[in-house]
């Protein structure tokens, strides 16, 4: 979504509030699309003393699977981002100030990176998700599978010695 700020560009004090939902339902994260409700951004450009303040917060609830469990998992996600605006730089490269183009700046792709780079590489159920079992593939969190723990090979000498005077 491209914002005209031509409005407020040379009014000190002005400000220009904007809204709108995106689909990234296309964002792929670790083999998983989990946005699959649209995102809300809402922010604003303000004018101050001829500086352009951007200021956005996009939210949406993830859909994923647990990495520990596999199982389903709803995550609340809000990113919060702000930048600074120019029509040109000073001093070279800023990588803090987003040049804008004819007055407009495209905050959809502002917003799409913003919340693409914050998103969690992994997704827990809990905090305290004890996972699966990595041999019978039981799930841990309902209690302790039925598999027999293998002996500590440090130990083995000793369980040796202990079969043999059985």
């Amino acid at each position: 979504m491209r914002l005209d700020l031509k409005p407020i560009l040379n009014f000190p004090g002005k400000s220009l509030d904007f809204q709108f939902s995106m689909d990234l339902s296309d964002a792929e994260l670790n083999g998983q699309y989990p946005v699959g409700e649209p995102v809300s951004v809402e922010g604003a450009v303000r004018n101050s003393a001829g500086a352009l303040e951007l200021s956005m917060t996009a939210s949406t609830t993830l859909d994923a699977v647990c990495d520990r469990c596999t199982k389903p998992v709803r995550v609340p996600k809000e990113v919060e981002f702000s930048c600074l605006l120019a029509e040109e730089l000073e001093n070279g490269e800023n990588d803090e100030i987003v040049l804008l183009e004819n007055g407009e700046v495209d905050v959809g792709e502002l917003a799409r990176t913003a919340f693409i780079l914050e998103m969690d590489a992994k997704f827990l159920c809990s905090e305290d998700c004890k996972g699966l079992c990595s041999r019978c593939g039981a799930d841990l969190n309902l209690g302790p599978c039925g598999c027999k723990k293998d002996a500590d090979p440090r130990f083995a000498a000793l369980a040796k010695l202990l079969e043999s005077n059985q």
